[in-house]
């Protein structure tokens, strides 16, 4: 399935109820999703752009270029990436803060229908495991899973560390399973054919 735009930021058109927001940007089409905490911790609040404008941020989009995964002008290349919480906090944002902004994230995430979703720290990690898969984030320790492929309810998950908090090993590791991902079927989709007349085979996310 395809969706209808083509729109690099924002594009399903998020208005969530704050002054400044960093939304989704990428391609609406992408079978990868970053999904990264806010633009206080992750940057973004100078360009709009998520990961960016900052050391940690830059070293993440190192990786995703060495994965493939941004063009030689640093755009996503078949990704988006998008914040759990969009808008630019005034501290830290509390949890009726991320409550409040997370249908906006779970609409963009189900929009993009990507195949594999790329958490980036703590918060991210615990969020994604605990709503899209079976698994118990109280059982997982990030640093145990970082770079890790795990097995969501359709999707591959596959966690990272804080990339302020990379060292050279972590970085490698990283680069290495999203390359290995890109690589391999990916894809998780069910065959709804059976519940058609007909030997057709109809397949979706």
């Amino acid at each position: 399935m395809q969706n209808v735009t083509d729109r690099t930021s924002n594009p399903f058109g998020m208005r969530p109820p704050c002054e400044q927001a960093v939304p989704g940007y990428g391609d609406a089409n992408a079978d990868f999703h970053v999904v990264g905490d806010h633009p206080g911790v992750h940057g973004g609040v100078e360009s709009g752009v998520p990961f960016s404008g900052t050391p940690a941020a830059e070293r993440f989009r190192t990786a995703l270029s060495a994965a493939g995964l941004l063009d030689e002008d640093g755009e996503p290349a078949n990704l988006f990436l998008s914040y759990l919480h969009l808008c630019v906090p005034d501290g830290d944002p509390t949890p009726r803060d991320y409550t409040e902004l997370e249908p906006f994230f779970d609409a963009e995430l189900r929009a993009i229908t990507a195949h594999v979703l790329l958490p980036v720290g703590e918060r991210a990690t615990r969020h994604v495991l605990e709503t899209y898969t079976a698994i118990d984030p109280d059982g997982v320790e990030l640093a145990d899973v970082h770079a890790s492929e795990l097995h969501g309810s359709g999707w591959l998950v596959v966690p990272a560390l804080d990339p302020a908090d990379w060292d050279d090993g972590a970085e490698d590791a990283y680069v290495d399973a999203l390359r290995a991902v890109r690589e391999a079927d990916y894809q998780r989709e069910a065959d709804l054919g059976r519940f058609l007349v007909g030997p057709e085979s109809f397949r979706v996310r």
